[in-house]
């Protein structure tokens, strides 16, 4: 981290300043200042969808009923970058800025809140499939970055190229005759690879080389759109560095539904993962009752077929009763 001698956040580098890490009281600090401007703004549904823009794990049950609690016990395992980028979004002073190529995700308009943020290398030859191929990702809770449909005619092309690279969560390149010999295309996987980020190809006539080679990918010719986002989602959904992103993502998107066919299709994604972890489940089950738009009889029936995979007691709808928030966030001195 680095902390600036003027103080200032944004400041032009034209100031000298040293570079001092985040101290674990300064930490601590911060934390506090985001948990009481959050108990002060929000209720606990807001800050879980807060929480979700930044891909943060929500549907921990603090040790006290109190809001101000709730943030405090699930900040402390977030990196200090986000923590700032919260801060920065609810204009807390600090002495802290976030590394010069970090984008803050809720500043960033070509990601859906909460979804998982897959990064899509392409050549503009396949643009119109890949656009197709990004509206089926979205029942997965995956938001895709397809270049030449997302970025708006008056933004900085490359800026926003590089805010989706250095704020994506996976990156997948479908591999095209002459995808490397494409400098833009080689370079964005360059970057997947440097930040350590999973890369998904996807075989179009050309195998994954180079630093991707030890990526098998799967073959997409012979396959309709429907199949192949089908196989990027159980790819992201089974690999260790990003299985446990998609499933919170999932998890979250569902119990924050607002419309009937969103629920649907987001049970229908979380039963091809194989083995939910049981925090998960047991999250879920706790989480619907207190969604009253779920409260449908085709989701809680859709719902149960999830649970008895886990065999884990159904719900039904008497289990769902509005229940006034309490506010207890007066905690004793």
């Amino acid at each position: 981290m680095r902390k600036w001698n003027c103080g200032k956040r944004g400041c032009c580098n034209k100031c000298s300043y040293k570079k001092i890490d985040m101290t674990a009281l300064e930490k601590i600090k911060l934390i506090d200042d985001v948990a009481k401007e959050l108990q002060k703004r929000f209720t606990y549904r807001d800050i879980d969808a807060f929480f979700i823009a930044y891909g943060i794990p929500t549907g921990h049950i603090p040790s006290y009923n109190s809001k101000y609690v709730y943030v405090k016990e699930v900040l402390p395992t977030i990196d200090e970058e986000v923590i700032i980028q919260i801060a920065n979004e609810l204009d807390i002073k600090h002495d802290f800025l976030s590394k010069s190529n970090n984008f803050k995700d809720n500043s960033i308009s070509f990601w859906k809140p909460g979804h998982f943020k897959l990064f899509i290398s392409h050549l503009s030859s396949f643009k119109q499939t890949v656009t197709i191929l990004k509206i089926d990702l979205e029942k997965y809770g995956i938001s895709a970055f397809v270049a030449h449909e997302d970025i708006e005619p008056t933004k900085e092309w490359q800026e926003e190229i590089e805010k989706g690279l250095f704020s994506m969560d996976a990156l997948c390149a479908v591999l095209t005759p002459g995808f490397k010999e494409s400098n833009w295309t080689d370079q964005e996987i360059g970057i997947a690879i440097g930040r350590g980020i999973l890369v998904v190809p996807i075989r179009r006539e050309l195998d994954p080389y180079g630093f991707i080679g030890k990526y098998q990918g799967f073959q997409g010719v012979g396959k309709n759109i429907g199949e192949v986002a089908e196989a990027i989602f159980l790819t992201l959904a089974k690999h260790s560095k990003t299985r446990n992103r998609i499933i919170n993502s999932l998890t979250d998107l569902f119990l924050l539904s607002n419309k009937k066919s969103d629920a649907l299709n987001r049970i229908g994604s979380l039963k091809k993962i194989p083995n939910l972890p049981e925090e998960r489940i047991i999250t879920l089950k706790n989480g619907i009752v207190q969604n009253l738009i779920l409260k449908n009889n085709d989701i809680i029936s859709a719902f149960n077929q999830l649970l008895n995979i886990y065999q884990v007691e159904p719900i039904n709808i008497k289990d769902f009763e509005k229940t006034a928030e309490v506010n207890t966030d007066d905690l004793p001195f």
